[in-house]
């Protein structure tokens, strides 16, 4: 159901901001959305500069079935006219309607969490890959590291490996 797009620096036309690593580690991604997101012209200044933090937020739907960011930061421009903005304000994310009916009918039935993986730039636009998410218990955390830490060691290996040639 979910928008798989790559995000990445290498992506043609995507230009990765922030990225949320922590929510990887705390969560399973069952799915990914791309959102719009809605953003005063001081916001977008910052963001270009990469003043913003994603590490706190998450994202909730509302009553009245939008999507909104909470616990993003990003930082006032110093250049910024009247103030500028509040950098911990709620923003609203843009989908498309049967992408909100998902994650809300998702989001409720089976107790999971939406949270925010990264921020980047896409031809211009600001754009948030979402996702829907599972909360990893301790021992899944655990396993998780230790599959990443024996990865890491076999790409070592292998590089050690190409360089002596043998």
């Amino acid at each position: 159901m979910g928008k798989k797009k790559a995000a990445g620096a290498g992506a043609k036309g995507h230009q990765v901001i922030a990225r949320n690593r922590v929510a990887r580690h705390n969560y399973t991604i069952l799915d990914t959305f791309e959102a719009g997101i809605q953003l005063l012209g001081s916001e977008v200044k910052s963001l270009r500069e990469g003043k913003v933090s994603l590490r706190e937020a998450h994202v909730r739907i509302d009553e009245h079935g939008e999507a909104w960011v909470h616990g993003m930061h990003i930082a006032e421009h110093a250049f910024s006219h009247e103030g500028g903005h509040t950098p911990m304000r709620p923003r609203k994310l843009l989908l498309h309607r049967r992408e909100l009916d998902f994650l809300r009918a998702e989001q409720g039935a089976a107790s999971l969490t939406i949270v925010p993986l990264q921020l980047y730039f896409s031809h211009g636009l600001v754009k948030m890959q979402i996702g829907l998410a599972q909360g990893k218990k301790l021992y899944d955390k655990r396993q998780s590291q230790k599959s990443a830490d024996a990865d890491r060691e076999i790409r070592r290996e292998i590089g050690r490996r190409l360089k002596t040639g043998h």
